[in-house]
């Protein structure tokens, strides 16, 4: 929790400082950054409890980055109230987004693809529709509803579609090459052991086994 409220700071300073200027869209940007990551810091904390009957200090985490997030690409752009819609959408979306891993199978110990990925999604789409031109003046590229039409919304999927499109060939390729080399993966066996010990043949934790047990 010390971390990610040691990021949530930081996030002040390349949502806010993009900028480039102590204007009325820093200020925005700033506003909209905090709403955004507690809105979707509560959604997750309120998804897990239904759906899992609990609440763990790890989702409300996740939940605040998947906000966070989000939110980067829109801060600017959109009203507080539209922050906190989507900062609620990226915490209920992501909850749900990071148990794709178990499905499908891919090593993703971070969560990189459900928080970072599709919140990162979700946000950018979301510009379609929740842009407001008072905000950055130019009329013509207001979201869906705030009279743009679907002019925007449509641009915004279509710079996502390029973006993973040449992200998913580029790192293939990365993938492939690494593959060929390296290798991509430890053994299973490794896996079980765990990478502190079969890598560098020591353990950043000392459990003791009592409370082990207890827990």
């Amino acid at each position: 929790m010390i971390g990610t409220g040691i990021l949530w700071f930081g996030w002040f300073g390349f949502n806010a400082g993009s900028a480039l200027s102590a204007n009325g869209q820093a200020v925005q940007a700033f506003m909209n950054t905090f709403l955004a990551a507690a809105a979707a810091g509560l959604a997750w904390a309120i998804t897990e409890r239904i759906k899992d009957g609990h609440i763990t200090n790890l989702g409300a985490a996740s939940g605040i980055v998947a906000g966070l997030v989000a939110i980067t690409p829109a801060c600017g752009y959109v009203s507080s109230m539209s922050a906190i819609f989507i900062g609620l959408a990226a915490g209920l979306v992501c909850c749900f987004a990071v148990h794709l891993k178990f499905r499908a199978g891919y090593d993703d110990a971070l969560d990189v693809v459900g928080v970072h990925f599709v919140g990162g999604l979700v946000g950018s789409l979301m510009i379609g529709l929740f842009a407001d031109a008072e905000y950055f003046g130019a009329e013509h590229m207001s979201g869906l509803f705030y009279g743009g039409g679907f002019r925007l919304l449509g641009e915004q999927a279509i710079a996502n579609g390029v973006t993973i499109v040449y992200s998913a060939v580029v790192t293939a390729l990365i993938l492939l090459a690494l593959k060929a080399t390296v290798g991509l993966r430890v053994s299973e066996e490794e896996e079980n052991v765990g990478l502190d010990i079969s890598e560098h043949a020591e353990t950043a934790y000392h459990a003791d086994d009592t409370i082990m047990e207890r827990a």
